[in-house]
C-alpha cells in the first residue's frame, strides 16, 4: 500500500536552502523562511555547495532552527538538496532558492491545500523579478496530473514553491543526481511527483523569485541540451504528446543552436516542426543556427516578461 496523505494539522517543514557564494541574498531566503506564520516546527539546512559555509547563521528557538551543513553527496544543486533531505527528520520538505524569498503565508496556505486535497505534494504560483519588472506566473488553477506536465514544462511550479512528504519522497526517490549537468532536476521531480498523484495548486503567487545573470541557466546551452535529452529518454510519458515533445525538442534545438552546434540543432529542431509546426522554438532555432538571430537577445527579451526558452 502507498503512502496515505497526512491528517495532521501543523506537521514539521523541513526547508533545504542550497548555496553557493550568496552571502548578501542568502539572509534574506532564511528570514522569509524563519518568519513564516506557521503555527509547526520548520528546521532549516542550509547547504553549502563547492563553497566555504558560514556556520554563524546556525540558530535553535522552539520552533524554528538553522543547521549549516556542506553537501556530502555529488557536486550540485541536486546533491546539495538531497544532503539537506537525509540531515532533517520532518514530515514535509521544502526547496527554496538562496536568491528566493517566501511570502509569509506560503507554508500555512500550502498545508492547507494538501489537506484539503489529501495530496501528498503541493506547488504555489510565483513572482517573477527581472530588473525593475515583476510578472506573475501561476502554474494553472486546478491539480498538476501527468498530463499537464507532457505539454508543458509549467515553469510558474517553480522548486522554490515546492511542498513534498517525505514519504511520498521515500517512495520516489530523491532529486536525481544524473541528470547531465543538473539541468531539469525540478521538471523530473514534479514529473515524479505526479507520477504517484496529482499535484495540489495554490493559485497565488506565493514565492518572489530574482532573476539575475547569475541565477538561471540560460548560458549553458550544453548542459541544458543535454538534459533535456536525457528527460526525454528517462520519462515515455513525455514521447507520448507530439506538441509537447515538439516544445521540448525545440528547446533542445535553442540550446544547440546557441552553443554552436549547428547539424544538431537543425535536426532537433526539424523533429520539433514535425511534431508541431506552429512550436516556435524549432523555428528560432533555425535562424540562431543561420546566424540570423542572437540567442542572448531571444533570452534576454523572454527574461524581461518572466519567461525562459
Amino acid at each position: 500500500m502507498g503512502p496515505q496523505p497526512m491528517t495532521r494539522r501543523w506537521p514539521t517543514v523541513a526547508a533545504v536552502v542550497a548555496t553557493r557564494n550568496r552571502p548578501e541574498l542568502l539572509p534574506v531566503a532564511l528570514e522569509s523562511i524563519i518568519g513564516q506564520a506557521y503555527e509547526g516546527e520548520v528546521e532549516i539546512a542550509v547547504v553549502y555547495d563547492q563553497s566555504t559555509p558560514d556556520h554563524s547563521l546556525a540558530r535553535r528557538s522552539t520552533f524554528r532552527t538553522v543547521q549549516v551543513l556542506t553537501n556530502s553527496r555529488s557536486p550540485g544543486l541536486a546533491g546539495a538538496r538531497n544532503s539537506g533531505i537525509e540531515a532533517t527528520t520532518a514530515e514535509l520538505v521544502a526547496f527554496c532558492d538562496d536568491d528566493d524569498r517566501w511570502r509569509p503565508d506560503k507554508l500555512s496556505r500550502q498545508v492547507a491545500a494538501m489537506a484539503a486535497a489529501g495530496a501528498l505534494s503541493c506547488v504555489t504560483g510565483i513572482d517573477v523579478h527581472y530588473g525593475h519588472t515583476v510578472r506573475s506566473r501561476i502554474p494553472g488553477t486546478g491539480p498538476i496530473g501527468l498530463a499537464e506536465l507532457s505539454r508543458s514544462r509549467m515553469t510558474g511550479a517553480h522548486p522554490s514553491t515546492f511542498l513534498v512528504s517525505r514519504r511520498l519522497l521515500t517512495d520516489i526517490g530523491m532529486v536525481d543526481e544524473e541528470l547531465p549537468f543538473g539541468y531539469g532536476e525540478d521538471y523530473d521531480l514534479l514529473i515524479r511527483l505526479a507520477g504517484a498523484g496529482d499535484i495540489a495548486v495554490v493559485p497565488e503567487p506565493l514565492v518572489d523569485v530574482l532573476w539575475h545573470p547569475q541565477s538561471y541557466f540560460a548560458q549553458r546551452w550544453t548542459g541544458m541540451a543535454a538534459g533535456l535529452g536525457y528527460l526525454i529518454g528517462k520519462h515515455p510519458v513525455l514521447r507520448a504528446n507530439r506538441r509537447g515533445l515538439a516544445w521540448i525538442e525545440g528547446q533542445r534545438a535553442f540550446a544547440l543552436a546557441a552553443a554552436g552546434e549547428r547539424r544538431a540543432a537543425w535536426r532537433a529542431a526539424a523533429r520539433s516542426i514535425a511534431h508541431d509546426p506552429k512550436q516556435p522554438r524549432g523555428w528560432l532555432a533555425l535562424l540562431i543556427g543561420a546566424r540570423m538571430l542572437s540567442a542572448r537577445r531571444v533570452i534576454e527579451a523572454l527574461n524581461a516578461r518572466g519567461r525562459g526558452i
